[in-house]
């Protein structure tokens, strides 16, 4: 776990930019809400804000993320009223809370904007929550939402805005073969009913902290699909919470809610949910925890059994996800990662025919776009497959044979940026042989993700032309992929 924060690869330090853009955008909201005069809970509420507002937001275009940035006030302050307007009537507050729950899944059929603002609109419900918010103090929380996303979106869009220099990121289009309508309305489904179960226990355990239990059922439902995403998206979290707790008796229970230490650890860990998202989940919980941790530290009401609780509460939000996906319209795990390699499979192609046809001299050929979607398509693969790969997997057959397929695909990533670095040679000229080699590539695709007979690789030594030396490698992973996929056990990863 160490490893994959310290030493996964970071293309143009992106995650570090990332990371310390957040500090910075988040203590400037802290600080002109300060300035504004906002008390401490307007101050914790407009950190939340900004932080959300920097971090839920990937549309993959500047001029897109803009936009869904000055749209979430629009989707949170209508909610945080209706939660202030609903504290002392219970039954209606829960009702509105898990109709939020849904309507937050539900929008993520609208893309990565539906998405952010599904986040955006749950989060100030909670937020609501976790600081007892009632309608008098509506005007100064509606002040420190508005300056803080203001503030965010000035230092993202106008301070450091390091994407403005970087191409637009390929973002695969959803896969028609799963369609994504009929997931989020399933997901949607699902997150309400785990959210109730959450809502109703959480409340048996602790009639103050209940909503821990509804913020933990509903984060393990973000970016996942199928059931077992899921649950194991759910062990981690729960594994997170439990290290932060750990931790949180070492640094936050000492540090008492002293401004000064709180305020450089709450930075530390700003920065440790920023820099640690994209690679481990339960490094970025742990960090959400000890935040969490340190501001109730402020708020003077930090104690041990509050630690505890939030424990229990967090295991009962993960039993209500779990419960949700195994039993309420479930999504299979194989039926996802079929799809999303498939895809990735048809991408290697496409990357192949725009290498050949590049290095053929035909104008307008560019592969390194293709690239840029396998890498994504990749990373899709790898959430789907995680749960059979998972260490505490049963499964040990499918375990080993979702473990050669990733490593299978890896070569061919390797293969295909070999490739397209030839191709992008203005060096390079076409042989025959390429033309050859790219249609065995283009059937073997073809076979298998249309379930025909996957042609035997010729061996032989390797090639001395760096591009047919690559497509060559290629072949070989190609043809290596036939057999776990169609593995006769009935237990298919992709395919056939």
């Amino acid at each position: 776990m160490l490893k994959k924060v310290f030493v996964s690869p970071d293309p143009g330090r992106s995650r570090l930019r990332f990371a310390a853009r957040a500090v910075l955008g988040i203590g400037l909201a802290v600080a002109v809400c300060g300035l504004a005069g906002t008390s401490l809970v307007g101050a914790i509420i407009g950190g939340l804000a900004a932080l959300l507002a920097l971090f839920t937001v990937t549309d993959a275009t500047v001029r897109g993320q803009a936009l869904t940035t000055a749209l979430l006030p629009v989707a949170g302050l209508p909610v945080l009223t209706a939660a202030a307007a609903l504290h002392d009537l219970p039954v209606a507050r829960d009702l509105t809370f898990l109709a939020v729950v849904g309507a937050g899944v539900y929008a993520r059929r609208w893309g990565p904007r539906g998405h952010s603002l599904g986040v955006f609109a749950f989060m100030t419900f909670f937020i609501a929550q976790f600081l007892h918010a009632t309608t008098d103090r509506l005007p100064e929380m509606y002040a420190a939402v508005l300056l803080s996303v203001a503030t965010a979106a000035a230092v993202r869009f106008g301070l450091w805005c390091y994407e403005r220099r970087r191409p637009a990121p390929a973002v695969p289009a959803p896969p028609a073969g799963t369609g994504l309508a009929r997931i989020t309305t399933r997901q949607a489904v699902q997150a309400t009913a785990g959210a109730g179960f959450a809502l109703v226990v959480g409340q048996l355990v602790s009639g103050d902290r209940w909503y821990w239990a509804v913020g933990a059922t509903w984060w393990v439902f973000v970016n996942t699909t199928s059931r077992g995403e899921t649950l194991v998206r759910g062990f981690r979290r729960v594994l997170g919470t439990v290290v932060g707790i750990g931790l949180g008796f070492l640094i936050a229970v000492p540090v008492a809610g002293s401004p000064v230490p709180t305020a450089v650890l709450a930075a530390a860990c700003v920065f440790g949910i920023f820099y640690t998202a994209a690679v481990s989940y339960t490094w970025m919980m742990l960090c959400v925890t000890l935040l969490a941790e340190l501001l109730y530290g402020l708020l003077g009401v930090l104690s041990p059994g509050l630690l505890a609780l939030r424990i229990a509460e967090t295991g009962v939000g993960a039993l209500g996800a779990a419960l949700a996906v195994l039993f309420v319209l479930p999504v299979t795990t194989h039926a996802v990662t079929d799809v999303w390699i498939q895809r990735a499979l048809r991408c290697v192609h496409a990357c192949t025919a725009e290498a050949a046809a590049r290095l053929a001299g035909t104008e307008g050929a560019d592969p390194t776009p293709r690239v840029a979607e396998l890498e994504q398509l990749l990373g899709r693969v790898r959430l789907s497959v995680a749960p059979l790969v998972h260490p505490l997997s049963p499964m040990y057959g499918r375990r080993r044979r979702a473990r050669r397929v990733l490593d299978l695909l890896d070569d061919c990533a390797r293969e295909i940026r070999g490739l397209v670095a030839v191709a992008t040679d203005p060096e390079a000229s076409h042989d025959a042989r390429l033309a050859a080699a790219c249609w065995r590539v283009e059937a073997a695709v073809e076979a298998l993700t249309g379930g025909g007979s996957v042609p035997a690789h010729a061996g032989g030594p390797r090639a001395a032309e760096p591009a047919l030396a690559h497509l060559h490698g290629l072949e070989h992973a190609l043809a290596e992929l036939a057999a776990p996929l169609r593995s006769p056990s009935g237990s298919r990863l992709a395919g056939a």
